[in-house]
Formats: structure tokens, sequence, C-alpha cells
């Protein structure tokens, strides 16, 4: 049973800003909508040496860190320059979408915005209010729920609606959270295989081979608030399950193209923590698994960066430099697999998701590839909590 199923309808719901199908909040929308426009909704990221700390400022926004804390968290910018290369992906990935949207004759404009750094979503949005598209779907770069992954980019959104003064004219739907959809995980499941592949055919045996799926670790009190609150996720919550579930898939893929391959052991990992020690996040560390691998027997790691769309900061740095300096130091084979970036079918898979809305497709007709889905159009109650900053009006789901 997926958990759209498990949870019981809310008659009386409130969806703040949403188009008159979602505004009841159902768990799917399966009634057509006529959408203006698509909003491509980024993190951001620097583009040069100046623009770092005032782009770390604005990631941490309300939480008092000191420049000098922030300059330590800058180096890993300054060492590529100062640019982060989620900008030039995000203007790929829009034009990959917009490619594919006349390819399928689907007549929608794609407006970008990001969260952290220019261009903002607040212009995207006047952009598109300005242009007459007021009835919009949302494409967050995120695929898994959790507070830094779903709730905050709708927070975001009614932000912008309430600041702009968009509110009364301007909704802003969202598309679900993509994890399990087929278009992201192919590109993950082909990367893996690739990998696999090239050590099991020089010669590494399956038991001498690891493969760690890596994602962004989140504090725990957040983790255990990931997903609906009304299912029983565990302790680490519907953002680790989901990683799980996506981890299982992709091994079972990896094993029914080699049989070989079918005795080959992968963990979930966390990277990129930036709390204080004595708060509580996710774990175990990547570095920190790697360190054990020689121990038990491995010759050669896998790294997955299972929890990114594209080459983030974080990848490029705990992934590309501090986790592969990891493998060398502890004698390990070590290779980073792609992310889904503008892969053909990731990006058709983003289409499928506006079709889906366009369409009012039941949820028993959209594809996934785990038992967890297809998950949410519109977000649960109280689903993804801040617990240090509460509940914020949001966009996208039911309050609060």
């Amino acid at each position: 049973m997926c958990p759209a199923e498990q949870i019981p309808s809310t008659p009386s719901a409130q969806v703040l800003f949403a188009s008159a199908a979602a505004a009841a909040g159902p768990a799917h929308v399966e009634v057509p909508v006529a959408y203006d426009a698509l909003l491509l909704a980024g993190f951001g990221g620097p583009e040069g040496q100046d623009d770092v700390i005032p782009f770390l400022r604005n990631v941490t926004r309300g939480r008092g860190i000191p420049d000098e804390r922030l300059e330590e968290v800058a180096h890993h910018y300054r060492h590529f320059g100062g640019v982060s290369p989620i900008n030039d992906h995000n203007r790929a990935l829009k034009a990959a979408l917009e490619d594919e949207l006349a390819r399928r004759d689907i007549r929608l404009p794609v407006y970008w915005g990001n969260r952290n750094w220019a261009p903002y979503l607040d212009e995207a949005v006047q952009d598109a209010a300005s242009a007459g598209h007021t009835t919009l779907l949302a494409i967050a770069t995120s695929a898994y729920s959790s507070f830094s992954s779903c709730r905050q980019y709708r927070e975001d959104f009614a932000r912008v609606l309430i600041d702009t003064g968009l509110g009364e004219t301007v909704t802003i739907d969202k598309v679900r959270q993509f994890f399990d959809h087929p278009g992201f995980v192919a590109p993950f499941a082909a990367g893996v295989l690739e990998a696999v592949s090239a050590f099991l055919d020089d010669g590494v045996p399956a038991d001498g081979i690891r493969v760690l799926f890596s994602t962004h670790s989140v504090p725990m009190q957040d983790a255990e608030r990931s997903g609906p609150r009304d299912v029983d996720w565990g302790e680490e919550g519907a953002y680790a399950a989901q990683h799980r579930a996506v981890g299982e898939v992709i091994m079972a893929d990896v094993t029914a193209e080699r049989a070989d391959a079918g005795s080959i052991a992968w963990d979930l990992v966390y990277q990129s923590r930036s709390g204080p020690p004595s708060q509580p996040w996710l774990e175990p560390d990547i570095c920190d698994v790697i360190e054990t691998l020689p121990e038990q027997g491995v010759q050669a790691v896998v790294i997955v960066p299972l929890g990114f769309v594209s080459d983030h900061m974080e990848v490029m740095w705990d992934l590309d430099t501090e986790a592969i300096e990891a493998a060398e130091t502890a004698g390990l084979r070590a290779v980073r697999t792609p992310t889904p970036g503008v892969d053909p079918a990731y990006v058709s898979g983003l289409i499928d998701l506006v079709v889906e809305r366009l369409d009012g497709t039941p949820a028993s007709e959209r594809p996934h590839r785990t038992d967890l889905g297809p998950w949410f159009d519109v977000c649960r109650p109280a689903c993804c909590e801040n617990v240090r900053a509460g509940f914020k009006p949001a966009a996208s789901g039911i309050a609060p």
C-alpha cells in the first residue's frame, strides 16, 4: 500500500495559493488543470568570489551565523574560483525542458528562479505575472521529502506571493516529489551498472565491491518529521525511507543486467552536514564509512550521488574531492557515478510529471519504481516540519 492510500481525506483542508483543483487538498489532483507556465525552482549558487559570502548569508538567513564561520564553508567555493556549477546546470536544464516541451508541442513557457541567488524566485514570479501567466506549476530541483528539499521551497513560493502582493492573482502548484519516478531512477541505475561492470570485468570480485548511495545529511529532528505525519516512517523519516527504497530498486536493476553482481553490498551514507557537533544529524558520514571498508575486504567503491539532481558543489567537493581522497587513502579504487543533469530520461520524466497535472492523470496510472509512490501532489498537513523555525505559510500543501 502506498502512503497516499494510508492518508485520510481532509475535506476542510486549506491549501494556500493553489489552483482550484488543488485547493481542497486532494492527495493527487486527478482533474485537468490549464496551467499558464512552469516555474523551475532552484537552490542558487555564487558565480564569482565576491558572491560567496553574500550567497552563504542568504542560505543561512535568520540563524545568526557570523561571517567567520561562513568562511569555513566558503573555501569550498573559493577552491573552484567562487563559482558554483548549479546555475549553469539549471540554465541547461531550463533549455532542455523547453526543448522537450516543444518536441511534444506543449506550449508552456518556463520561468527559472532561485531561493538563494540571482535569478531569484521573486523576479521569476513577477515576470510570469507581468506576461499574464498566473496559474503556475512548479518543478523544484530536489527529488526527496524533507524540510530543505521540499517544504522550504513551498514556503518560499508563499513568501514570494505575499511579498510581491501577487497572492490574490497568482497560484503555484507543484509537481510531486519524483525520487522514484522512472526518469529520475534510470540515469542512476545506468551509472551504477557501468561502474560495477567495469570493476567486475577488471577482475574485482563482487564481494570486493561496495556501492555507497550518498545524500545530504539533515538534522535528525528534521529527518524524523519528513513526510506525512500519519505514516510511521521510523526515526529517520520519509527522507531516509525514500533513499533506501530507490537504492534497492537500483541494485535490483543492476543485478537483472549482471547476475554476477548479485552479492554486491550497498549502504546509504550521508555527507555535507553543517550543524554544530552537539546537534544530531543523519549518519554515517561517507568518509567514515570508506575508512572502514578495507577491513571488510572491500577493494573498490562506487560512489552514487543519489540525493542530487546535478553536480552541485556538494558533489564536486564532498564527493569528488573529499570522498575520493578518503578512498585513495584507504587504498581503494573508486568511481563517482553521474547525476541526472540533463539526461534525456530525466528531462522527459520531468515533463511527464507536468503532463500528469495537465491531464489530471489518476494516481493508479502514474509511474513509480517503489512501493512508496506515486508521491503526493498536495503535501499533507504538518509535512516536513522545521522544528527550529516552526510552521510558516507554504504553498502547494495543506496547512500548516
